[in-house]
């Protein structure tokens, strides 16, 4: 399966750094067991199994990484009960597979600080939690920065704080207010329905072609390909409805004008094209289908 795309002037690196287990009926809200299981089958402990997926960024003298993952910090209670599955450096064997260091990264843009999107953030080094890349600029939205550090009983387990304000710390975060545009042809989307101030990642530039292409990443407003449908929004989230109405806007101008749609936790497909379907949208083609 290909591992990069060409996005002129960038070339885009797929990354993996380790796949692990979230409850199918948080993942999947109000939708019947029956009709999510056919795509996402669950363990005897009901978990389905996702992958952490990233995107990494090379031009114009910037290497962008586009989430963190879950890092090395868990406790072993937590690894069981998550079913992480990955290397001892996770971040740093992803990145080592594409030629490049953790010193080589330039910019980081968390989607979010959940701890499966921060946790390779920082790390520790003689006891003390630092960032993860030294010479990295990390990018948060503020309203998410607030919400982390003030979360809800709801919200309570989903946010780590030696993940992120070490970044604060240290002098490496840019807190956001909006929609951003990072390097030229890179928008932040902006959302509030998963969770306050989540990013979503969208690139446009020039194909290996000519033509005009655009990709999005698209961080947990729509986390696999089974989420593409209309109805299918995670328990997690904090305003379903507003996740339906950012995921039909989204939706329908992919569709129209033919975007790259990556998925940060799918275990099987990194991206599609959609169009029309039957049934709110169809995938019409698969990223890397038949190489």
């Amino acid at each position: 399966m290909l591992s990069t795309l060409s996005i002129a002037p960038y070339t885009v690196h797929l990354l993996e750094s380790g796949r692990f287990g979230l409850d199918g009926g948080a993942m999947f809200g109000s939708v019947p067991k029956a009709l999510w299981q056919r795509s996402n089958p669950s363990d005897e402990a009901n978990r389905i199994e996702l992958a952490l997926r990233h995107l990494l960024i090379e031009g114009d003298d910037r290497l962008i990484l586009i989430d963190t993952g879950m890092g090395g910090g868990l406790s072993q209670k937590q690894r069981k009960m998550f079913a992480i599955d990955q290397p001892g450096d996770p971040l740093g064997s992803a990145l080592a597979s594409a030629g490049f260091s953790r010193e080589q990264v330039t910019d980081v843009i968390l989607t979010h600080l959940h701890f499966d999107h921060a946790g390779g953030a920082t790390l520790e080094e003689h006891g003390e939690w630092v960032p993860a890349f030294p010479s990295a600029t990390y990018y948060t939205q503020a309203a998410q920065w607030e919400l982390a550090n003030a979360p809800s009983a709801k919200d309570k387990a989903s946010f780590l704080p030696h993940q992120f304000l070490p970044l604060q710390q240290h002098g490496q975060l840019e807190m956001l207010a909006g929609p951003e545009e990072i390097i030229p042809g890179m928008e932040l989307l902006v959302g509030n329905g998963h969770t306050d101030g989540h990013q979503m990642v969208k690139l446009s530039g020039a194909a290996p072609d000519g033509s005009l292409s655009t990709m999005v990443f698209l961080g947990d407003t729509i986390p696999t390909t089974t989420h593409l449908r209309l109805p299918f929004i995670m328990g997690y989230d904090l305003r379903p409805l507003e996740t339906l109405q950012e995921k039909q806007s989204l939706l329908a101008q992919a569709a129209d004008e033919g975007w790259w749609l990556f998925f940060d936790h799918d275990p099987q497909v990194p991206g599609v094209r959609i169009g029309p379907g039957a049934k709110d949208y169809e995938i019409v083609e698969r990223y890397g289908a038949g190489d």
